[in-house]
């Protein structure tokens, strides 16, 4: 190990106690999704067993079989994924546009536009809740997938990290694309898309897991059972007196792994963009 790297005693001593402070915080964090896990595979009487065990006496799968045929999961499942990935590819496109227009475009009063855009992110939703609904049921889309995605297009998080991925590449790469004789939707989607990956990528995750654990929206918009989403399915295991906490945490589980999926495909794109680009003013 070179010189300049070697740690001196106190160095060390607080190196080993940030290590067991930062491996304390991870068991914490990961502590609430290994118990539902491990009461996934338990029986209700294993559950509730005194004095409580931590893990399952033995694994019982049936959970994972009967959440099937206890409610039209599948069917759950599949608007889930659907109006995620819908919604994920039309914010991602939409937001683009916007902060490219923003970051580089010369567009009069753009920064008080940018500012308007940005007080959306100060005003929360439940503000704009009631006449929201309004348009959207005065427009006949109530109780319908459209109109659902229809109000998930917009965000001024998405266009605001966007604006400083584009801000941060040199505007010597349009003026040459200019001189290449490229127009603005050739330079867009042909030379910003592609060095923005990196703020795509973590803008695609961000938006796909709040889309697929959103619940109040789906609760306001969809009526009919054939259209409801997972997270509004799940709560049929919930009753006013009981709760059939095995296969709700099956249910929990299997919604789990979508979002892990995107995450670690994300995150793989993310690396290879920092790692190949590392572009700076």
């Amino acid at each position: 190990m070179p010189e300049s790297f070697t740690l001196s005693k106190s160095n060390k001593l607080l190196y080993y106690i940030l290590l067991i402070a930062l491996i304390a915080f991870s068991v914490a964090t990961l502590f609430p999704f290994l118990w539902m896990i491990s009461t996934s595979l338990r029986t209700d009487v294993d559950l509730f067993k005194n004095p409580s065990n931590w893990f399952p006496t033995s694994l019982y799968l049936e959970n994972y079989k009967q959440v099937w045929t206890a409610i039209p999961f599948a069917q759950y499942f599949f608007n889930t994924l659907k109006l995620s990935v819908i919604i994920t590819v039309l914010q991602v496109v939409i937001c683009c546009m916007s902060a490219y227009a923003f970051a580089k475009l010369k567009i009069p009063f753009k920064n008080v536009v940018f500012i308007l855009f940005m007080a959306n992110l100060m005003m929360p939703w439940h503000s704009i809740m009631v006449p929201q609904f309004s348009v959207v049921s005065n427009l006949g889309l109530y109780n319908t997938h459209t109109g659902y995605i229809l109000i998930q297009l917009f965000s001024g998080f998405g266009i605001f990290l966007m604006r400083q991925f584009f801000m941060s590449l040199p505007d010597e790469l349009n003026e040459a694309a200019r001189v290449d004789g490229f127009n603005e939707w050739q330079i867009f989607w042909r030379i910003m898309i592609p060095l923005a990956s990196a703020g795509i990528s973590t803008l695609a995750i961000f938006t796909f897991t709040y889309m697929w654990n959103d619940y109040l929206a789906p609760l306001i918009y969809l009526n009919d059972d054939g259209l409801k989403t997972l997270q509004l399915g799940l709560k049929a295991f919930q009753t006013e007196h009981t709760m059939d906490y095995g296969l709700l945490m099956a249910g929990t589980v299997l919604a789990t792994i979508p979002m892990v999926i995107v995450f670690l495909i994300g995150e793989r794109f993310f690396i290879q963009s920092v790692a190949t680009t590392g572009m700076k003013n």
